[in-house]
């Protein structure tokens, strides 16, 4: 199973599972987190703990996988899927934590950032990689980066592609907070268990009330991810810096 699934005293637990790759993307991965975050809603879980096994939460989109042969709508498709993590984790009522060690890139910093709270270890890095690959960004951290770290700040990281250490990360607001290695899951645990020992109405509207103001320009910027990562995908630029990528 590349997706682990387990759910005690109302805290479900995520486990991302493709630990020989880093826990990089492919459809089975994304496929396998959808349905565990709506497992999560169904089984009436307060709280959820999304982490990776291995050395990484997860490092991007899979590029040593056959680039894909299909249709303009079946791109669509394959997009608007990634990006149905974030719509779930932000529908879902109760707290999303996320326990991020090693590589948090591309795809999977963006399934970090969708989180309510991100716990990352001292060894964390964070990065969005996809412009250097000629790709574009999806999972609405169009809207939700320049949220959390402000206009100038997002358009750098997302320009340069530098790793961003979490101890910075922590520093320029794009997570919660750091700790010791590996202490990251054992304290995002501790987290949603205080979280889901709380009146579960209360923490519903809470995480209402802040999301609000975002949420139509989210799924605004949803909708034109899904057209940029289109024109990319065609556009032909990326095949060689894909190379290159592939062999480092």
């Amino acid at each position: 199973m590349v997706v682990e699934y387990v759910c005690r005293d109302g805290v479900a637990h995520i486990h991302l599972n493709r630990p020989e790759r880093l826990n990089a993307v492919v459809p089975a991965l994304t496929s396998g987190l959808i349905d565990a975050l709506e497992r999560a809603a169904r089984d009436g879980a307060a709280a959820v703990v999304l982490s990776g096994n291995g050395r990484a939460f997860c490092a991007g989109h899979d590029l040593k996988e056959p680039e894909p042969v299909e249709t303009v709508t079946e791109t669509r498709a394959r997009l608007e899927q990634i990006q149905d993590v974030t719509r779930l984790i932000r529908r879902f009522p109760g707290v999303v934590v996320a326990a991020v060690h090693g590589y948090a890139l591309g795809a999977g910093c963006e399934f970090a950032l969708a989180c309510d709270l991100v716990v990352a270890s001292e060894d964390a890095q964070f990065g969005f990689p996809e412009v250097s690959v000629g790709l574009s960004v999806t999972g609405g951290i169009s809207r939700l980066l320049p949220h959390l770290v402000g206009l100038a700040k997002a358009k750098e990281l997302l320009l340069l592609g530098d790793r961003v250490p979490a101890a910075e990360a922590a520093k320029i607001g794009l997570i919660s907070r750091v700790t010791p290695p590996g202490e990251h899951e054992k304290q995002a645990i501790e987290i949603a268990e205080r979280v889901a020992a709380r009146p579960r109405t209360a923490v519903s509207l809470a995480k209402k009330v802040l999301d609000l103001g975002l949420d139509s320009s989210v799924e605004a910027a949803l909708a034109t991810e899904v057209e940029h990562a289109i024109i990319t995908s065609l556009s032909g630029e990326g095949d060689a810096p894909r190379e290159e990528f592939n062999r480092g």
